[in-house]
């Protein structure tokens, strides 16, 4: 089955160079939520946890962007 986003061509890659390291709070793709605490980086894949309801999950390395801590503090409240 294709995704979304594969039928309509949606990039979620980032178009700029980000180090993502273990215990990096992220976002995937353009989106603002959910964010994601980074438990593992292998490759390309980062093995993420949705700090909300704490489901795990595969992401692309490339469509993780950092969240400023300050922003995830101010979230977390």
């Amino acid at each position: 089955m294709s995704s979304y986003s594969d039928v309509f061509a949606i990039s979620h890659d980032r178009d700029y160079d980000e180090e993502i390291c273990v215990g990096d709070h992220v976002r995937t793709g353009p989106n603002l939520y959910p964010h994601f605490e980074v438990l593992a980086v292998h490759g390309d894949k980062a093995w993420v946890r949705n700090t909300d309801n704490g489901a795990d999950h595969l992401a692309l390395i490339s469509r993780c962007r950092k969240i400023n801590p300050q922003a995830f503090a101010q979230a977390a409240e």
